[in-house]
């Protein structure tokens, strides 16, 4: 069974960092692409970054460049969204999903986690 579990969310004040967790299991992990999306309450769910376990390539949203970093352990199955500087406008649930490839559309994700809460304070 495919599993996405996200992790490592919470209150941070104005430009502090953090850094996502997304643990995967149930499928080859080498072979398949996971993206961070985030959605903020009455907003629409927006990919912010993606990597290709398979070509090992990143992509980033315009507005998640710089400050985005995705990374994996490939030997942990996990995907990690390292974010600094943080500021208000971070503020979501971040989510972790499964595609075949990379993918800025929500409707194209095969899988998503329960997501993980991000708060920035001023």
């Amino acid at each position: 069974e495919v599993q996405l579990v996200e992790s490592g969310g919470g209150l941070v004040q104005t430009g502090g960092s953090l850094k996502l967790s997304c643990a995967a299991s149930g499928f080859s992990f080498d072979y398949y692409a996971i993206t961070w999306f985030r959605q903020a309450p009455g907003k629409e769910r927006e990919g912010v970054a993606c990597i290709s376990g398979r070509y090992g390539s990143e992509i980033y949203a315009d507005s998640a460049k710089g400050r985005f970093t995705i990374s994996s352990d490939n030997t942990n199955q996990t995907v990690y969204l390292q974010v600094d500087n943080l500021v208000p406008e971070d503020t979501a649930t971040y989510y972790c999903a499964l595609n075949g490839l990379c993918s800025p559309k929500p409707s194209d994700q095969a899988y998503w986690g329960p997501g993980t809460q991000v708060t920035v304070s001023s």
